[in-house]
């Protein structure tokens, strides 16, 4: 067995057994036999009461992380030397679509398969914990409360423990610089749908426990205690005050919200902080421990986004297409590694100080090893503004980026056909994989090369400019004739081709840059899994320190050798302390050193990167252009270009396979 299959081997050992840990805890002899042993054993006096859940759910994931990141490594570097792995190949199956038509839209296997699980656990969960509870109603009720109260109180408290489930998995998915998501074959941009279901199980089974706790105080005439914040117990108000968070976060959330308000929906989900603060709050460190990992890898993955983007990115130029295209190129560091359909977040803080869009990629690393370009449509606000601020006189513009993210899969590239179908600006993602097979038919003549026949439909024939992106606009020789490439544009709001300005102009903008800017470079450089698991073991490990100092010489003498407990709250903070304060520090001292690395290699690359551009539009020339174009790969673009107007693509199967 190769090391890569031994390694994924142990963490899907391990991850049986901490899925086995999830199944065992609600069940009666887990509590009233496994508990006292293991409290025994862990809650010693160094982590106290919280150290059987560190044990069994927090370390068990860390440790995993931390064999992901050197699973990604070692892949990384035999993709590298052009060796591909067997278990990537098989994985590729998993990732087809399972499920095409139904409310959850595509769904592939692993998604599936996942799905049910995360339903079974929390299912499970809440069945178990119920019948103990029905089983041994004395737990935690009052002597005059009625049957039904009883019963119905015991059913709400429940809830909220099933809801613990879903708040231990909701921060792996947004986790974008994740070791655990590719394992699975996994990546940041596939994996939001499930923070999106895994979301909605955390507000339903929330709001079910909320209410549910609202109306068996307000049948016991004990309305007051919602108020309640018990120095020793449960903060019924810190549970509460999260609810209202998390409650602004959900209504704004629906698809309707985001595609109109997008501002509304981005600016309440930041409540997410307040929401999981009051709730970790609420539940107290022992409950804690057992949602900790995501919890942990998620502020710490945060926080290098966050140094990331204290740097300006050196902009080199923008290029504003007929139509309201816009791309813009930034220059970058070799070390730099991305794949096709990557995507770079951007804020331009005179535009927007909190606001972060993300942009796909449409550079490919090997063609442009020193730059990387993005390209967007100017249809929404940000945009426009974005598109206004680069027509103007300016002659540097301020940007600060997080990334890029994305696959470095090249799979595609084993069919022998592609159907590239999009509409408008999703044209972008396909950008980068055409210059990809560009860049593979240039260099590996003899290797087998997929024929693309790419469908893109526009609304009006200017956006036709949108194909010049297709081709990168450096001096790299480019030969078009080693692919098959067939395009059908079609033009869904005009009749025929335009009659005049039929040439429009490129407008090409070059920047100025200040010492301040520098070139996007990767958050932890070339090594920068191997550096992310030293980051997570170091500020595990500090965290651990720092937590078992101060339980044993500050909360264990209170909290035992005296009458009274030490406060529920204040002891679950010190441990959110910890955690942010072990983050900062380790994740500081790393970035820092490697920043020093980048800053002495910046000054032997080149300052200032240029690449030549077309003054004209060959996009123009799709409909109906009258001088000869001086470049041959546009010539060839061109020519294999049929654009057809007012009408749509007939995505009939019997047609695509004709027209392959």
């Amino acid at each position: 067995m190769s090391s890569l299959g031994l390694l994924k081997l142990v963490c899907l050992l391990m991850f049986i057994g901490w899925m086995f840990i999830w199944v065992v805890i609600p069940m009666e002899f887990y509590k009233y036999k496994w508990t006292p042993i293991l409290a025994e054993k862990f809650n010693a006096t160094y982590i106290g009461g919280q150290g059987t859940n560190l044990f069994l759910l927090t370390f068990p994931i860390m440790l995993i992380s931390v064999l992901g990141c050197i699973y990604i490594h070692i892949n990384n570097k035999k993709e590298l030397s052009g060796t591909s792995s067997a278990t990537e190949k098989h994985m590729g199956s998993f990732r087809r679509p399972f499920l095409v038509l139904g409310p959850l839209g595509v769904v592939t296997t692993t998604e599936l398969i996942f799905a049910i699980m995360g339903f079974a656990l929390m299912s499970w969960q809440f069945g178990n914990y119920f019948y103990v509870s029905v089983k041994h109603p004395h737990m935690g009720h009052h002597t005059h409360d009625d049957p039904w109260q009883v019963t119905f109180r015991s059913a709400s408290l429940r809830l909220g423990y099933a809801s613990n489930v879903a708040w231990g998995f909701v921060f792996f998915p947004v986790t974008r610089f994740s070791s655990i998501l590719p394992l699975v074959g996994l990546t940041y941009e596939s994996s939001i749908k499930y923070h999106i279901w895994i979301g909605q199980a955390v507000m339903v089974l929330s709001a079910l426990h909320s209410v549910g706790f609202f109306i068996y105080w307000l049948s016991s005439n004990q309305m007051i205690l919602t108020l309640e914040w018990s120095p020793v117990y449960v903060s019924n108000l810190a549970g509460t005050i999260s609810w209202v968070f998390l409650i602004a976060m959900w209504v704004t959330s629906f698809a309707y919200t985001r595609r109109k308000t997008f501002e509304v929906f981005f600016y309440t989900h930041q409540l997410y902080a307040l929401g999981t603060f009051f709730y970790v709050v609420h539940i107290g460190v022992s409950w804690t421990c057992q949602i900790l990992p995501g919890i942990f890898l998620f502020t710490l993955d945060r926080y290098l986004r966050f140094l990331q983007s204290r740097s300006n990115a050196r902009l080199i130029s923008a290029r504003l297409l007929p139509g309201g295209t816009v791309e813009m190129t930034f220059q970058k560091s070799r070390g730099v590694r991305y794949g096709v359909t990557s995507n770079l977040f951007v804020n331009v803080p005179k535009i927007s100080k909190l606001q972060w869009h993300p942009f796909t990629v449409i550079s490919n690393e090997n063609m442009e090893p020193d730059t990387l370009s993005i390209a967007f449509n100017s249809g929404g606000s940000w945009t426009t503004k974005i598109h206004k601020e680069l027509s103007s006189s300016i002659d540097r513009l301020q940007v600060s980026v997080e990334g890029p993210y994305g696959p470095a899969s090249t799979s595609f590239l084993e069919h022998e056909s592609l159907v590239l179908i999009s509409g408008g600006s999703g044209i972008t993602p396909y950008i980068s994989i055409i210059r990809e097979i560009i860049h593979r038919s240039n260099t590996q003549k003899a290797g087998k090369i997929p024929r693309v026949q790419l469908i893109c439909a526009f609304k009006h024939a200017s956006n036709l400019t949108m194909l010049d992106l297709l081709l990168p606009v450096d001096n790299t020789p480019i030969d078009l004739s080693n692919i098959q490439l067939d395009i059908q544009a079609y033009i869904t709001r005009e009749n025929q081709p335009p009659t005049d300005d039929s040439h429009k102009l490129i407008q090409t903008k070059w920047f100025k840059s200040t010492p301040q800017d520098m070139p996007i470079t990767p958050v932890l450089g070339p090594n920068g899994w191997l550096y992310l698991g030293v980051i997570i073991t170091s500020s595990f490990v500090l965290f651990f320190i720092l937590l078992a100092l101060v339980t044993q010489y500050h909360i264990y003498p209170i909290d035992h050798n005296t009458n009274e407990k030490y406060n529920f709250t204040v002891w679950v903070l010190w441990d959110m302390f910890f955690m942010c304060a072990s983050i900062i520090v380790v994740c500081s001292i790393v970035f820092l050193w490697h920043k020093s690395k980048i800053a002495a290699e910046d000054q032997k690359q080149i300052k200032n990167v240029e690449v030549s551009t077309p003054t004209s539009s060959p996009g123009s020339w799709f409909h109906g252009g009258g001088t000869e174009l001086e470049s041959v790969p546009y010539q060839s673009l061109v020519q294999a270009t049929q654009v057809h107007y007012e009408g749509r693509p007939n995505l009939q199967r019997g047609w695509l396979v004709g027209a392959l």
